[in-house]
């Protein structure tokens, strides 16, 4: 008992406008890939819970969607999700690019930040990308916007300064016992991970074919002794983007099935039959009916204000 009270456990929200890194500061740290990347921006659409645990005690982060202007449902509920995670968290890791000009989205983050009682650490990514003086200059520029309990440049994809940033994490965590066993890396399900590994091939291999209106569903997930069965279905909005995801002669849907096989099969540790459709729900993303069938819950959308 003595062990556990003497080691820190508590929650840590990573924010930040799209596309700065966010989730790929989160699979770096927890050493595997829980969370999507991609060069489009609002890639993440829900709060992802993962846990990293040491010697020290354990943090659970909660990855959230990059902060923008909500343009429909979907927006409103990834809004509302970033609302929600940096109420109910112990320290919050607000994550720059070091190689973007401060825009208006980062000072009506940093005006969002001066409201709460809760630990700011500053994280700067994408260090490898700027000079020092570069570093400085941004530097100056947030200390301006708001006051940080601490300061920590890193490049998450190369992992520099990440071990630096965990120790920060933690002076602010309370002493406690640990919230999940030391082994587990996320509390997301394996289908859940599954259809947004589906769902983050679709949108490397259509590029800037297709916008953001994709979802995917995962219809069977059957183990059999040697393979993994998987049925998933891309949904899109539009009966041109349905051909588009499906290519001339099925080679686009093709390229994103051999993509998304391949991770898959990392996630499960073993080989996999992955089999996909694709299907059109006009406007899916304003209907909150089809929200929830695809995995974001519009009940929270109604629970306090989404500005």
């Amino acid at each position: 008992m003595k062990e556990n009270i003497e080691k820190r456990s508590g929650f840590a929200a990573i924010i930040g406008r799209p596309n700065v890194g966010k989730s790929t500061l989160m699979n770096r740290i927890i050493g595997q890939k829980i969370a999507i990347t991609s060069s489009k921006p609002q890639t993440t659409r829900n709060r992802i819970r993962t846990v990293y645990t040491s010697e020290k005690g354990q943090i659970v982060f909660l990855d959230t969607p990059g902060i923008h202007k909500a343009k429909n449902r979907l927006g409103e509920y990834m809004v509302k999700s970033v609302n929600m995670a940096i109420r109910d968290v112990d320290v919050i890791l607000w994550l720059v690019e070091a190689s973007k000009k401060i825009g208006p989205t980062d000072r009506s983050i940093s005006e969002k930040l001066r409201g709460i009682n809760i630990p700011v650490i500053l994280v700067i990514n994408k260090i490898d990308k700027v000079s020092r003086d570069e570093l400085f200059e941004i530097t100056d520029t947030l200390k301006e916007l708001c006051d940080f309990s601490e300061l920590v440049p890193v490049s998450a994809i190369n992992g520099d300064n990440t071990d630096t940033l965990i120790d920060q994490i933690f002076k602010y965590l309370p002493y406690g016992q640990p919230f999940y066993d030391e082994d587990t890396v996320t509390d997301q399900p394996v289908k859940q991970i599954t259809a947004e590994l589906i769902r983050e091939k679709a949108l490397k291999c259509l590029d800037e074919e297709i916008p953001h209106g994709i979802a995917v569903t995962v219809e069977r997930m059957k183990y059999d002794k040697d393979i993994v069965h998987v049925d998933a279905t891309i949904i899109c909005e539009r009966d041109s983007h349905k051909g588009m995801i499906i290519g001339k002669q099925g080679q686009m849907l093709k390229k994103i099935g051999s993509a998304a096989r391949y991770e898959i099969e990392q996630l499960v540790e073993g080989r996999v039959n992955l089999k996909l459709w694709v299907k059109v729900r006009k406007d899916w993303r304003d209907s909150d009916v089809l929200l929830k069938n695809f995995g974001y819950d519009s009940k929270e959308l109604s629970d306090g204000d989404t500005e």
